[in-house]
């Protein structure tokens, strides 16, 4: 990966819906070799997807939550477990395994209490092996980004 590939890829962060045109633009490339670096960015996997960063509040989804859990154990079948357990559950945005006094962090959007409490109490916790699960809510979005820092020092 070249200053060419990282600059396109800051760009797309920031503009994912940007032209061919624009984009090579804003990178110092033309066209076609703007293009045939970003198809390129694509089927090596470092560009996943593109997406639309939807408000949250204004589809009434109210609560974030970040839920520390604790298994009873780390055999491989428990682990699987909960592994696809929680693969079903849309609520559920993103899983960390971490390090620490706890397993797992889960990051947790839903409507409101009640529907938060369903999905502790109704699913998550009906999953094997669960020791504890901690729960601390987000009262305020201070900075929320999906871009990378991406930098010329990281790729020396």
């Amino acid at each position: 990966m070249d200053k060419y590939d990282r600059e396109i890829l800051k760009v797309l962060q920031s503009e994912g819906r940007i032209s061919n045109k624009d984009l090579a633009k804003q990178v110092a490339l033309s066209q076609a070799p703007c293009w045939r670096r970003v198809n390129a960015l694509q089927k090596s996997g470092l560009i996943k997807g593109y997406t639309a960063i939807v408000d949250q509040e204004k589809v009434g989804l109210n609560i974030t939550a970040f839920a520390q859990i604790t298994l009873d154990n780390h055999h491989p079948e428990t682990v699987q477990h909960f592994d696809q357990g929680i693969q079903q559950w849309p609520e559920i945005l993103e899983c960390h395994a971490t390090s620490g006094e706890y397993d797992y962090l889960l990051k947790i959007v839903t409507r409101d209490m009640n529907s938060y409490n369903h999905l502790i109490y109704d699913k998550i916790l009906t999953l094997p092996s669960i020791r504890s699960v901690n729960t601390s809510f987000s009262m305020q979005q201070k900075k929320r980004t999906s871009h990378l820092p991406i930098s010329d020092d990281d790729f020396k």
